[in-house]
């Protein structure tokens, strides 16, 4: 949907879950000298001023981010990933916020690459601005569900693709399964991670079932449930990851991870997590 705009919810607990996920992959990934290729199929402007009137409308950042900003306790993941947000506000005072594409950036090595698409009119210009000059980027203004299949599988047959769409057309649910399905087809061993809000809305169980029912071999399933929704049931009440191909250090990083963060975003007493996950 070109209406949806990340600036609003830059972040949020959402985006501490997705974005502690994706770094520890990625530094699972760096463990080994051979290239590989990232993917970002909704990348988004790249980076956010918590400090712009559209963050501040909603203010979802101090219920995400923030909460974490002045913490000495984070379990390893939440550590790893704050660090990474610290380097863009070397003055300790919480400014930017650094969306996937730059945490993806800021890990690679010269050998690595990075690609990123991007649709909406404005964001793309945004993140040409934040990246389009980083060695080893390629920024595409295009729909990343149908430029996919062109990145798969990559030449040094290692890659991580994370995709994250808004969910704001139904039709989503339905895309991320094909686009998923068609991948694991072209690349088996890629590592695959896809976002999910906890919505009130039908289609994030049925995706969860899809994506394990596609997993190549082992896969895993975290959510978080952190917010009420409203009187009408609307709101974003959490999120969840599902990683086809996780490394086998992820299940147990997780596990210490969740019910710490949980409560350190918990906006009421049923705040809740899971955990799920197969190993061949």
């Amino acid at each position: 949907m070109l209406a949806y705009r990340h600036a609003f919810h830059a972040g949020n607990h959402a985006d501490v879950l997705k974005h502690i996920v994706l770094v520890s992959l990625l530094r699972h990934m760096n463990l080994k000298d051979k290239a590989y290729r990232v993917v970002d199929t909704h990348a988004g402007a790249g980076l956010y001023a918590l400090d712009s009137p559209q963050a501040h409308k909603k203010g979802e950042f101090r219920q995400g981010i923030e909460r974490l900003w002045a913490r000495d306790d984070l379990p390893a993941p939440a550590a790893d990933y704050l660090q990474s947000v610290r380097q863009l506000n070397p003055d300790g005072v919480l400014r930017l916020y650094s969306g996937s594409p730059w945490l993806a950036q800021a890990l690679m090595r010269s050998q690595d690459q990075l690609r990123l698409f991007e649709l909406h009119p404005s964001e793309h210009p945004a993140l040409q601005e934040t990246l389009g000059s980083a060695p080893g980027v390629e920024i595409h203004h295009a729909d990343g569900f149908a430029a996919l299949r062109g990145q798969l599988p990559p030449p040094s047959r290692r890659g991580v693709v994370l995709i994250d769409p808004s969910y704001e057309g139904l039709g989503d649910y339905t895309r991320v399964l094909q686009a998923v399905q068609d991948a694991v087809k072209r690349f088996a061993g890629g590592v695959y991670m896809v976002w999910y809000p906890v919505v009130n809305k039908p289609g994030a169980a049925a995706l969860v079932q899809g994506l394990r029912a596609l997993a190549p071999g082992a896969w895993l399933h975290a959510r978080m449930t952190v917010q009420p929704t409203d009187a009408q049931g609307f709101g974003l009440a959490g999120s969840g990851i599902v990683v086809l191909n996780p490394p086998h250090t992820l299940h147990g990083q997780l596990q210490g991870l969740l019910p710490w963060l949980t409560d350190a975003l918990a906006q009421h007493a049923g705040a809740q997590h899971l955990l799920q996950g197969h190993a061949p």
